[in-house]
């Protein structure tokens, strides 16, 4: 009975001795922007977005590159009634993304995310219930535009120039 449990340790420990961990390095795998990165946004102003960067990107430690924001906001009336008043609005929301290059001073990555939403107007005036779903519009359309750029930058080459 030892031999043979003596036999099966010998044998696990030999099988695993040349297993390499996927993780074993400490780069961050699913954003290569992460706390590499200066960022700068221009156009709308939202102030979610301002909060959720260092999230995303972390504290800059390394300066490699410079991330320009541009942000274009559109609103359309997509239901107007009989009074004028509009009952359907939508908000489409461009993000330009202009990766830049430290070392190299050249362009490496150039996307453009589009997001949208509509929104439904209750009443006239201030109406807390509208302007609450609005702003939680805002920051899920924030939020998944930049898990958006930072999923098709995780599959492409950003260390050469454009």
């Amino acid at each position: 009975m030892k031999i043979l449990l003596i036999t099966f340790i010998f044998i696990l420990t030999s099988s695993c001795s040349n297993m390499d961990f996927t993780y074993k390095n400490n780069g961050n795998l699913t954003n290569p922007l992460y706390q590499k990165t200066n960022i700068a946004t221009s156009g709308v102003s939202l102030a979610y977005i301002n909060s959720y960067i260092p999230l995303v990107f972390g504290e800059n430690k390394e300066n490699i590159y410079n991330l320009e924001i541009e942000i274009i906001e559109n609103k359309t009336k997509s239901s107007v009634e009989k009074n004028q008043a509009t009952s359907n609005l939508r908000y489409e929301l461009r993000f330009k993304y202009t990766l830049v290059s430290v070392e190299q001073d050249c362009v490496t990555y150039k996307k453009e995310v589009l997001s949208y939403f509509t929104i439904i107007p209750k009443s006239e005036g201030y109406n807390y219930g509208t302007d609450a779903s609005l702003e939680k519009k805002y920051e899920l359309v924030i939020v998944d535009n930049l898990s958006q750029f930072i999923s098709y930058i995780s599959t492409k080459d950003i260390n050469s120039c454009q």
